[in-house]
């Protein structure tokens, strides 16, 4: 992919992930978490469905079964530890540790896939993450729910792994659909089972709904596997640090929260660290060819 489409691509798709922060806490007024979490993926995955059911389908139950373990990891443990965690934690905090992801993600990778990565890539990763502390005022407490939101990093890196070891199998669309829908009945389940869940049908509510269904979740999550499956996801992940700092600044838009002077700060962290994890000296393409290879 040339590279400035996929910078583009990237920071459109993590500027969106930034912005379903504050539009989902509007939505938290009219509907209980887990719910709402449901109706949106549940809604993405079927509409999504309809879009791409001319395209190449699961050929066989264990296709079915890895586009469903992703949805249960992607949409349902990712969203379900975020929203949660909120019981204890704010959501800022959550953002944080959720965004921990690309730290998990070379950890894990490092581990379970064989993916080599040098120092630097390291160092940036530790620094991106530095810079989301900073960017949220270093005002984190170690609570219950931060251990549940970083069991939601470690779905998120679990997942992005899957998908780029899976991905080539499927259409990114269709994955992307059918990881949604189940994602989105594992949430409503969930939400019958611990919450009173409810709706409030209102113009603000059916905006919201609509905002996070269609650029929320169809759009986000289509342009977010097409991504991990074009590039290293250590690399793509990388960026997610970034969602963070346009949650800040959406919802200072949005909701007319004030930005500290410490987010400029914060922000200059994160661009470095994403800089130091994406860049590649003069002749190391071959390294990083090698080094997709081994994810795949």
């Amino acid at each position: 992919m040339n590279k400035y489409k996929y910078i583009s691509l990237v920071l459109f798709t993590t500027f969106v992930m930034g912005v379903a922060f504050p539009v989902g806490k509007v939505g938290l007024s009219y509907s209980t978490p887990f719910f709402l979490m449901g109706i949106r993926f549940a809604l993405a995955g079927a509409v999504l469905a309809v879009i791409v059911r001319r395209k190449p389908q699961p050929s066989s139950w264990a296709m079915w079964g890895k586009a469903a373990l992703i949805g249960l990891l992607q949409s349902a443990g990712v969203m379900g530890c975020a929203y949660y965690s909120m019981h204890w934690i704010s959501s800022g905090e959550s953002a944080i540790i959720t965004c921990t992801n690309p730290l998990v993600v070379i950890v894990l990778g490092t581990l379970f896939a064989g993916a080599k990565y040098r120092g630097r890539q390291w160092f940036g990763v530790v620094l991106g993450f530095i810079g989301v502390v900073i960017t949220f005022g270093l005002q984190m407490n170690f609570q219950p729910g931060t251990w549940i939101g970083f069991l939601g990093a470690v779905f998120f890196a679990g997942s992005t792994l899957l998908i780029k070891r899976w991905g080539t199998g499927f259409d990114m669309n269709v994955l992307a659909a059918y990881q949604m829908l189940a994602g989105g009945i594992a949430l409503l389940v969930l939400g019958a089972a611990t919450e009173h869940p409810y709706f409030a049908f209102t113009s603000t509510s059916v905006i919201v709904l609509l905002w996070l269904v269609i650029m929320g979740s169809i759009v986000q999550f289509s342009l977010w596997f097409y991504l991990l499956r074009s590039g290293d996801p250590a690399k793509t992940s990388a960026f997610l640090f970034l969602v963070p700092v346009f949650g800040l600044l959406s919802s200072w838009l949005l909701l007319g929260e004030k930005v500290a002077w410490y987010a400029g700060l914060g922000g200059a962290c994160i661009c470095a660290g994403i800089f130091l994890v994406n860049w590649e000296r003069r002749g190391s393409s071959a390294g990083r060819m090698a080094q997709v290879r081994e994810l795949r």
